[in-house]
């Protein structure tokens, strides 16, 4: 079975993304990994190359929640695109649709209670998300799982809170052992 797994580059003023770093980290023969763009319309776009290249059996795309204390499996992509700061490449969409037309909503086919389950019997905080937001992470969920609409690859997203070298940065906020991160993600790919 093939897996594509992707993070994010940093974004903001920030200099680490940890799910950019948990894809530089993991690393077994069945995996393809990417680290995309923080931006609107480059991530569902590279995404979607990288889909039709190395046609993945599943996708598990991730991406940095500040304030989440656990590993968290989003259930539901949204269809609106609501920024509170701008992507890196400056774009700020208010109240704008991801796929014109498109359905209010798409769930994740990826099986979220057992990875979290799996998660947690490794040791790895962890809970199933309602929501993805409105930023980057949600545009490329509802993104992906509106390009695989109908097809067998099974797919979806995951937030990760911020690792423990960013808590200068991040002060007060959670942090996780990137090590940890990535023993969630492997347990979580081996459900799959």
């Amino acid at each position: 079975m093939r897996v594509l797994v992707t993070g994010f580059e940093p974004f903001g003023n920030s200099k680490l993304n940890p799910s950019g770093e948990i894809i530089k980290a993991i690393s077994a023969d069945n995996i393809v990994s990417a680290i995309l763009p923080v931006t609107f319309g480059g991530s569902a776009q590279a995404l979607i190359k990288l889909i039709k290249l190395h046609k993945p059996d599943a996708v598990l795309c991730l991406g940095q929640a500040e304030g989440r204390h656990a590993m968290t499996p989003e259930r539901v992509a949204v269809n609106i695109d609501d920024a509170r700061i701008p992507d890196n490449a400056g774009n700020m969409p208010t109240d704008q649709l991801v796929v014109a037309g498109g359905p209010d909503a798409y769930f994740s086919t990826l099986p979220v209670k057992e990875m979290v389950s799996a998660m947690k019997a490794a040791g790895v905080p962890a809970a199933v998300s309602l929501s993805a937001g409105t930023f980057v992470c949600n545009h490329l969920f509802y993104s992906l799982q509106h390009h695989l609409h109908g097809s067998t690859v099974r797919s979806g997203f995951m937030h990760v809170p911020l690792m423990d070298q960013q808590r200068v940065e991040f002060a007060g906020l959670p942090t996780m052992p990137l090590a940890q991160m990535v023993a969630g993600v492997m347990a979580s790919i081996k459900t799959l």
